[in-house]
């Protein structure tokens, strides 16, 4: 599930914390990062137990329209094609999903305003209204319904990054991520009609994550001392700890693993530095760290197989 440009994001802001905060020790901050990790894949579970607390909500107001005192036409003869959608179904009667939600206490009943609000939302919306009036039913229609709303009502709602802020430190940041991540589900279930559980890792990326942080989270003082030397005395004092933690994480990275490209590193800690550091760490970062790399390869320091 975890990939390996959000395992080097996770990495960042746990060598970040140490070196806001020297005492962190290094199983403190190993700890740190599994959290990290499988908050992530809690995220997830909980962004996917939307669609059966939406269809829960439609289907609560579908009833209570139409057993109110005098009823519209339409009220007594409601549309149930979303009501009776196929993903929801799916999801409400699996029970190793249902029993992860119990186990981890995810649910959508403390934040039901927002479901509440969503479902308003969603009928207004063309996508939506196309869907209940196509004719026939299948599975695969109601995924690619379901792929619209997320990819179309959650990022940009502040909304939901105030509950996932509330919820959990570690969500806010990981909410476009898990949001990809559960439109690949949804394409999954429109084809096969299952739903499993991804694996946190891919393939060996916990040893990679936990090399990384292990290296960078050693060397840090040497790594630090060698990016403070390598700029001015004027410039020392205009380093950022975030594009210094960045650097150190190329650094570490380059030195363990022989066989990632250092194109590929460079390139992974330059995209993180648009994001979490200045403006101009962009430049910085990729030209300071691909002049160190080079002197420690010509050292001997660094040896790449690729």
């Amino acid at each position: 599930m975890l990939n390996r440009r959000i395992l080097r994001i996770k990495a960042f802001k746990v060598l970040y914390a140490y070196a806001e905060n020297p005492d962190l020790s290094l199983k403190e901050a190993l700890g740190g990062l599994e959290a990290s990790c499988e908050a992530t894949r809690d995220l997830y579970l909980y962004m996917l137990e939307v669609i059966p607390a939406l269809t829960r909500e439609a289907a609560r107001r579908t009833e209570a329209a139409r057993t109110k005192f005098n009823p519209t036409e339409e009220e007594r003869h409601p549309n149930l094609k979303f009501v009776r959608n196929g993903i929801a179904a799916l999801l409400e009667g699996d029970p190793d999903f249902r029993k992860l939600l119990e186990k981890k206490k995810l649910s959508w009943e403390q934040n039901d305003a927002f479901v509440h609000a969503l479902y308003e939302t969603l009928k207004t919306r063309d996508y939506y209204r196309a869907y209940m009036q196509e004719g026939e039913s299948s599975l695969a229609a109601d995924a690619a319904l379901w792929k619209r709303v997320f990819e179309e009502e959650f990022e940009d709602n502040e909304s939901l990054w105030t509950i996932l802020e509330d919820l959990s430190i570690y969500w806010a940041d990981d909410l476009p991520y898990v949001l990809g991540c559960v439109i690949r589900t949804l394409e999954e279930l429109g084809r096969t009609g299952r739903w499993n559980l991804p694996p946190l890792y891919q393939s060996d990326a916990q040893v990679f994550i936990r090399s990384l942080v292990s290296a960078a989270y050693g060397r840090y003082a040497e790594y630090h001392d060698l990016i403070a030397g390598s700029v001015s005395k004027w410039d020392q004092d205009r380093l950022y700890t975030t594009d210094i933690v960045l650097i150190a994480m190329g650094l570490a990275e380059a030195e363990t693993f022989p066989d990632i490209p250092l194109k590929v590193t460079i390139n992974e800690y330059v995209e993180i530095s648009k994001y979490y550091s200045t403006p101009k760490s962009r430049s910085f970062v990729n030209g300071l760290l691909d002049r160190l790399i080079k002197d420690r390869m010509a050292e001997g320091i660094i040896n790449k197989t690729v």
